[in-house]
């Protein structure tokens, strides 16, 4: 399973070039080669590396430059990627995938079945550090018989195992030798995408161009340029002075420029809901601030997720009582949140033995003041108001909370995986399997995502169950008490899910909204040749 922090864009690509003959798209405009796409991100990239990679700026260049086996269409079905096509046994223990013939890595050397053995291998490897090990660990042994065939043996039954092969496959003839975690190829890879790298200037922009000999076809648009502005609202100026083409909105500048942006700058909005993505206040489970259950309650019944919605999210989103956003099958509709009520915030905290013995306004706990601080990364508004108002909830229950901004690679590399944190404000961007053992299994604490460092021996007991049996109606039953326990646990204060709000230069052509978003065609995007 594929975490990202954040947001992991899964494209689809599909098709190339249009010749003269071809007829005019339905926004107008023949398909034609050519222009560039200047991206902005909020964050640089750690690794170009899919096996290595952890943040959502990686995972973005990773999902142009590399392939997986299978990917995800418009309609979230899994179709083949550089598998044409496979077969399951019946009894789910082993996949057959039959690879696509003539694909090329963008040196030029062909990619076949070695390269899937190699990254399989490089998955398993207790010297890589990789966070995807989990989704691994349950194949026995891979066969490539020839090299285009790649035959799976499963130890058991694994859910997850098809999409799981979404991977991005790397090349063996590059990194078979040397130190793999610190290869140079981290930041100069070759895949087997639509884009070929090209240049990355740290914390300033990484180009790519298009792959003229991409087996699906050459891209529309000839460069993508992914432009590192650590604020949205330097972004947002940006956008208008036309130096980027795309963004993602907060929701008060879709709601401030809906109309002047098309008509005045021309750039064309989009709204669509963040699939399987939410945001939550995590707290770290080694500090003895939050190791009872009792004061995390106590948090989420002081905060007002509703005020959060309508005053950051505009209303652009949803509350959540969970780790599944509330249109997902596995989310357990019957569970109730908890309503915005200090009163009983300060019954929790007293009887969890918090209290404020000398008047000054802020609890104590044998002779510890309750006192904490809360990171975010800088560039987020949407993180930082949140944090803003919890600061300010908390205190009218004797929690002094301070908050901390910190740059996107130091946030994540030198204090969430470190470990170094009270709590955070962050997001899950999700895959579409319910699958979440990368974050919640205590086996993950130490190399997965689980950076709050939760225990509990039947989630763990679930996590493994849901990944064994394929029946939905039975996973759907092993899932809804997963969510169940986090709700009555809430190791996370769940805050709500938001819509996505692009924002995209409207002389950028063959953009559909569908189930998966915008980002699945991203190949067929174009630009006419009179705007160019």
């Amino acid at each position: 399973m594929k975490r990202i922090l954040t947001i992991v864009l899964v494209f689809s690509l599909l098709a190339g070039c249009a010749k003269k003959s071809e007829k005019i798209s339905e926004e107008g405009g023949v398909p034609a080669c050519g222009d560039t796409i200047i991206e902005a991100s909020i964050g640089d990239a750690s690794r170009l590396n899919p096996v290595l990679a952890t943040d959502s700026a990686s995972g973005d260049i990773n999902a142009l430059v590399f392939n997986g086996l299978v990917k995800y269409d418009r309609n979230i079905k899994l179709v083949g990627d550089l598998a044409q096509s496979w077969e399951v046994s019946s009894d789910g223990l082993i996949i057959t995938f039959h690879l696509r013939k003539g694909v090329k890595w963008h040196d030029g050397e062909d990619f076949t079945s070695s390269d899937v053995r190699f990254t399989y291998e490089r998955l398993i490897d207790p010297k890589v550090k990789t966070p995807y090990f989990s989704d691994f660990e349950k194949v026995k042994k891979i066969e490539t018989p020839d090299s285009w065939t790649v035959r799976v043996f499963y130890k058991e039954p694994f859910a997850p195992a098809l999409e799981s092969w979404g991977m991005g496959i790397i090349p063996r003839h590059i990194l078979e030798n040397g130190d793999f975690n610190k290869s140079l190829f981290n930041r100069h890879p070759i895949g087997t995408g639509p884009y070929i790298f090209k240049k990355w200037s740290t914390m300033e922009k990484i180009v790519l161009e298009s792959n003229p000999n991409y087996f699906e076809g050459r891209p529309s648009i000839d460069r993508y340029v992914y432009r590192i502005i650590p604020d949205l609202s330097v972004q947002f100026s940006e956008l208008l002075k036309g130096t980027i083409d795309s963004m993602g909105l907060a929701s008060d500048q879709y709601v401030k420029e809906s109309e002047t942006l098309p008509a005045k700058y021309g750039v064309n909005l989009y709204r669509h809901p963040a699939l399987n993505s939410y945001t939550y206040l995590g707290f770290n489970l080694l500090s003895p601030l939050f190791q009872d259950k009792k004061v995390r309650q106590a948090i989420s019944c002081a905060i007002n997720k509703k005020e959060i919605v309508e005053t950051v999210l505009q209303g652009f989103g949803r509350p959540i009582t969970g780790p599944y956003p509330p249109t997902f099958w596995a989310y357990n509709s019957k569970l109730k949140d908890y309503t915005y009520d200090l009163d009983k915030a300060r019954r929790l905290l007293e009887s969890a033995g918090w209290k404020d013995k000398d008047g000054d306004g802020i609890l104590e706990k044998e002779s510890m003041p309750f006192e904490f601080t809360i990171i975010t990364n800088q560039g987020n508004k949407e993180r930082e108001l949140c944090a803003t108002i919890i600061q300010e909830k908390l205190s009218k229950i004797g929690i002094k909370v301070k908050i901390r901004i910190l740059e996107w690679s130091t946030f994540v590399h030198e204090y969430v995986d470190k470990k170094k944190f009270d709590a955070v404000v962050l997001g899950w961007s999700l895959s579409l399997d319910p699958d979440q053992f990368s974050i919640w299994h205590s086996s993950q604490i130490k190399k997965g995502y689980n950076f709050i460092s939760y225990k509990n021996k039947e989630v763990d007991r679930l996590l493994e169950e849901g990944r064994r049996i394929f029946a939905p109606e039975k996973r759907k039953k092993i899932y809804h008490r997963f969510h169940e326990i986090l709700a009555e646990e809430q190791p996370y204060c769940f805050l709500y899910v938001r819509d996505a709000l692009p924002a995209i230069h409207g002389r950028f052509k063959g953009i559909k909204v569908e189930p998966l978003g915008i980002s699945y065609n991203f190949i067929k995007w174009f630009v006419p040749k009179s705007e160019q």
